[in-house]
């Protein structure tokens, strides 16, 4: 099962506690998955469209609730992605275009309702089972162990500026984007994308999302101490072989006994642990030394040099 389908399959468990949420989440499934038929006034026909057998249960659950309307479940297996599609069928019937004004998919004399159904929509919990129903009917989210990512595909740019607005008030920061007649309202980052499950009612996948993010956040923290840690050492081998070279000039234009003990005792333990950093190098002096003294150390000996070649000059 995708993540998706897990997510769905939540929120189909999650009954809206009044009838004016019913409603509303049953008018999004229509809205965002469903086909309307136009066969003269007041004749009627729906098609609702689905991969998730989740969300064709909820929308021939709450339609019988509801209104008590007839309709037919058509199960098809689709041979090259091996997955399942839901075709529900509410066919003509008397009662139908009643049903599709009561959820302000049709206006009386008008038609399609451009926008969401603001008459549904007075409570907190309408509000949240009408983006519920809205989700679970075009909606899809990443997996948050690779990325955070959640989007809604819908038709009417009314209807889906005003669903972000809705989104909006849960505390989610959604963007809209035009796709091929259609329009993708998406949320990425992990504060909109909790925010907008648990406005939802997604506790539990909002709960598996901060997991992935909390097991991120600490992959991502070993990573740069790592790639810090590698950097450092490539600094240290780096200076290291400077160091190296700074003294095999030493010797030719100096000569290590002409060097004071301090310098020389260093040039040694130098050649010595060519792999050390200039910290832990002072470490194997004796007495031990400190980073500070060691690097007074090297520019000592690196005035001396450059003195020897100004002679030379």
């Amino acid at each position: 099962m995708s993540f998706t389908a897990e997510v769905k399959d939540e929120l189909a468990r999650v009954d809206g506690p009044t009838e004016a949420a019913q409603y509303a989440q049953l008018s999004a499934i229509m809205r965002v998955c469903g086909t309307l038929s136009f066969r003269g006034p007041g004749r009627y026909s729906i098609k609702i469209a689905t991969e998730t057998g989740a969300v064709a249960r909820t929308a021939i659950k709450l339609t019988h609730k509801l209104f008590d309307l007839e309709t037919s479940l058509t199960v098809r297996r689709s041979v090259l992605h091996k997955t399942r599609n839901y075709l529900i069928e509410i066919p003509e019937q008397p009662e139908l275009a009643d049903a599709l004004v009561e959820l302000g998919i049709l206006v009386p004399g008008h038609g399609l309702a451009p926008g969401v159904p603001r008459n549904l929509l007075r409570t907190r919990s309408a509000i949240s089972a009408f983006v519920r129903g809205a989700f679970m009917a075009g909606g899809f989210i990443a997996d948050p162990r690779g990325e955070f990512h959640l989007e809604i595909a819908v038709t009417g740019e009314e209807f889906a500026r005003e669903l972000v607005a809705l989104i909006s008030s849960f505390g989610a920061g959604a963007r809209l984007n035009h796709r091929r007649g259609a329009y993708a309202i998406y949320l990425k980052s992990y504060e909109d994308i909790t925010a907008l499950l648990r406005g939802m009612g997604a506790e539990r996948v909002a709960r598996v999302v901060e997991i992935a993010r909390a097991k991120k956040s600490v992959k991502n923290d070993v990573n740069r101490r790592v790639n810090a840690e590698m950097a450092n050492q490539a600094r240290s081998t780096g200076a290291a072989a400077d160091q190296l070279m700074l003294i095999d000039e030493a010797e030719r234009l100096i000569g290590m006994r002409s060097l004071p003990p301090a310098l020389r005792a260093f040039c040694e333990v130098r050649r010595a642990n060519p792999e050390l950093s200039l910290a832990a190098l002072g470490q194997e002096m004796n007495p031990p030394a400190s980073k500070s003294a060691m690097y007074h150390r090297v520019l000592r000996l690196q005035q001396l040099v450059d003195e020897a070649k100004s002679q030379i000059e």
